[in-house]
């Protein structure tokens, strides 16, 4: 599972639901926008103090971060392939399996 592409998502998901811009966002966590623009784009992680001044900022926790429910089907979809793209071949089968019996 790629934790650090699901963080990333996740920033930027806060970010949207907050309905800021990158700019203002940036501002909030004291980060550059340039930075923030590369942490959404998963070109760079966020450091520990980053996320936690995002954590502190927005009042959730850095596990609510990771798992943050999203609010449309299309962030949904989006966050499952982020999982599955970690995912080893006889893994993605086994819940491919699943996923066939639940839509039954």
């Amino acid at each position: 599972m790629d934790y650090q592409k699901l963080i990333n998502s996740n920033i930027k998901a806060l970010r949207l639901k907050h309905h800021l811009t990158q700019e203002e966002f940036s501002e909030k966590i004291g980060i550059s926008i340039q930075g923030l623009s590369n942490i959404e784009r998963n070109r760079y992680q966020p450091t520990a103090d980053t996320i936690d001044r995002i954590c502190r900022t927005f009042k959730i926790t850095p596990a609510e971060l990771l798992l943050m429910k999203s609010d449309t089907n299309q962030d949904i979809i989006k966050n499952i392939t982020t999982l599955l793209s970690g995912c080893k071949p006889k893994k993605l089968k086994q819940i491919y399996d699943i996923i066939l019996v639940l839509l039954r």
